[in-house]
């Protein structure tokens, strides 16, 4: 492709193909029902669907590995950072570190696994008389060796916290989860996360665009990663240069970036960071430097159960309607929001 800006152009799938430093990337949007008084679906799960296993839309919606209620229940996660991005809706979250919280509508949970960690998030239907709208991102992010094994850790970003950077023109919107435009400076991430370091460059910006809106993007340094990911509108211009919705854009970090929308609003997902340049050896839910890390990964799973698992149900949720954003951390400390 010859254009200084744009290195290749691929079509996206249910996951998001990533460079490091990232890891994974998945844009989950779910159009549910109301809800059935109980967090789950008004509406049979009983015909066309792999319940427990349920990655195919149906009526709209998935279920994933969700029995009564929709998300993912109890699993483990070591050697890498979980993003947790929501736009709309809600999600409850809760860990074996005595963990839990609820958070949604533009809200961040940005947890490190480190050592070890199990946690489930559940995507409870509180809204009984209207539908149950879900969109977030889930990006995993990698820690280098020397803290593939620190303690584990969560955050909240909450959405009042979190930047937003808003075009002369009022056309263009950036949410910047991580990283800095414009003066704009992101929440700090956990201590110990590769985005902690101001040299490694690590973004995560959401682009909402009108139609005919244009932006130029400043330039990052040589050898930063850079993917731009369109997955809602019709055609854009990127570094003049058509780009199809649901396709993503491998770029050149040294080049600014002109972004010029065309007929219907759009959003995209920037992600960006300074690779981390290790080995990355995955099984599952543990991402290691080396083979046998993982296996010892498994083995101390086994053994521990990171910590076990202090819920009654591997599927805990957090109250119904009535209950606001709050955040619980292992050392008892409470956060809460309206």
């Amino acid at each position: 492709m010859e254009n200084a800006t744009l290195k290749k152009i691929k079509p996206l799938g249910f996951q998001w193909e990533t460079s490091d430093p990232f890891i994974f990337c998945v844009h989950h949007e779910d159009f549910f029902p109301k809800g059935n008084g109980k967090l789950g679906p008004a509406s049979s799960l009983l015909a066309g669907r792999s319940i427990g296993q349920d990655f195919t839309v149906k009526d709209g919606f998935r279920m994933y590995h969700g029995h009564r209620i929709p998300g993912f229940p109890e699993h483990p996660h070591r050697g890498f950072e979980t993003v947790t991005v929501v736009q709309r809706g809600m999600v409850d979250h809760a860990d074996s570190q005595g963990g839990a919280g609820r958070y949604g509508g533009g809200d961040t949970q940005w947890m490190t696994a480190g050592n070890g960690i199990q946690h489930s998030e559940m995507f409870p239907l509180i809204n009984q008389t209207k539908d149950n709208t879900m969109e977030l991102f889930q990006i995993w992010l990698n820690l280098p060796a020397e803290n593939k094994l620190v303690d584990t850790h969560y955050k909240m970003l909450w959405s009042e916290d979190i930047p937003v950077f808003v075009s002369d023109d009022q056309k263009t919107k950036i949410l910047i989860v991580a990283g800095k435009l414009a003066g704009l400076q992101a929440p700090s991430p956990p201590p110990k996360s590769w985005a902690a370091d101001p040299q490694n460059e690590l973004a995560i910006w959401i682009i909402d665009m009108q139609p005919e809106a244009h932006i130029l993007l400043p330039s990052a340094t040589a050898g930063i990663n850079r993917t731009l990911y369109f997955f809602k509108g019709d055609t854009l211009r990127v570094a003049e240069t058509k780009l199809n919705t649901y396709h993503a854009a491998e770029l050149a970090p040294e080049q600014e970036l002109l972004i010029e929308n065309e007929s219907e609003a759009s959003r995209l997902l920037l992600l960006q960071g300074k690779p981390i340049n290790e080995p990355v050896v995955q099984h599952g839910p543990f991402v290691m430097n080396t083979s046998q890390e993982i296996e010892n990964a498994f083995e101390d799973f086994q053994t521990t159960r990171f910590g076990g698992w202090p819920w009654p149900v591997s599927d805990p949720t957090h109250g119904g309607s009535e209950t606001n954003r709050f955040a619980r951390h292992a050392d008892g400390r409470m956060e809460e929001r309206d």
